[in-house]
C-alpha cells in the first residue's frame, strides 16, 4: 500500500492575503521586538538600506543606521514609564491612561516580553483597531 493511497489529496491554494488584524499584530510584535533588543543592549542600532547619489550622479545602495525611539522614560527616583506606540501615537490602555508604571529599569525587558505575548495572543486587537480608526480620521 503506497503513501498516496493513505492520504487525502487536494489542490493547493496559497493564502497570500493576511487579514488586517494579523498584519497589525505582526507590525506591533516586530516593534516590540526592536524595543526588547534596545532594552537588553543600549548600543543596538538596526540598519536600513537607502539609495545615495554621489557627486558624479551615480546612484548606489548604502546601509544607514535606523533611528529608534525608546518607548520608556526614566523618572526621578528610578521609576519608569513605558508606552506602547502604534505609529507615532501611544496606545491608550484605559480611558486617559497610555503608560505603564514600572518600579525600575530592570522591569522594562520582562514587561516588553509579556506585552509581545499579549499582542500575538490577540489581546490588543481592539486597541489597535481604535488606533487605526483615529489615525485614518485625521488623514481624511
Amino acid at each position: 500500500m503506497s503513501f498516496l493511497n493513505q492520504v487525502e489529496l487536494s489542490v493547493y491554494k496559497p493564502n497570500t492575503q493576511k487579514s488586517p488584524i494579523a498584519r497589525r499584530r505582526e507590525k506591533l510584535a516586530f516593534k516590540l521586538e526592536e524595543q526588547l533588543k534596545l532594552a537588553s543592549d543600549s548600543t543596538y542600532q538596526p540598519t536600513k538600506i537607502v539609495w545615495n547619489t554621489d557627486s558624479d550622479g551615480n546612484q548606489h545602495k548604502v546601509e544607514q543606521p535606523k533611528r529608534i525611539k525608546r518607548w520608556w522614560v526614566e523618572l526621578d527616583g528610578g521609576a519608569v514609564q513605558l508606552t506602547v506606540r502604534y505609529g507615532s501615537k501611544p496606545l491608550e490602555f484605559a480611558k486617559g491612561k497610555n503608560a505603564i508604571a514600572l518600579k525600575s529599569k530592570e522591569d522594562v525587558e520582562p514587561t516588553l516580553r509579556k506585552l509581545k505575548l499579549a499582542v500575538l495572543g490577540g489581546e490588543f486587537d481592539e486597541m489597535l483597531a481604535q488606533q487605526v480608526g483615529v489615525t485614518r480620521r485625521v488623514v481624511k
